[in-house]
């Protein structure tokens, strides 16, 4: 036991010398990113625009909006309907 232990832990300590080196790598990108990017501004990230929305921030649609939303909806829930009665039908 004590030999696998031995090769457990080689194996880690490689592939740990393994991400470092990628880490490494890809900071070295983001400063050359950022070294271009100097002077510009950026109108928002990508990552930073995917997180979840504050609590609170609550989304107004107009009641235009939400009739069509309601009317496209109970258009689907027909269209279900008469799937789920052909497929009876059927079998």
């Amino acid at each position: 036991m004590a030999r696998q232990s031995t090769e457990d832990t080689s194996t880690l300590q490689m592939a740990l010398v393994g991400y470092q080196v990628e880490k490494k790598r890809i900071e070295e990108k983001i400063a050359e990113i950022q070294t271009k990017l100097k002077g510009r501004t950026v109108s928002s990230s990508p990552i930073a625009s995917a997180g979840p929305k504050p609590a609170g921030v609550k989304r107004v649609l107009s009641a235009a909006a939400r009739k069509r939303i309601s009317l496209a909806q109970k258009k689907r829930w027909i269209e279900e309907r008469k799937r789920k009665a052909q497929a009876a039908k059927e079998g």
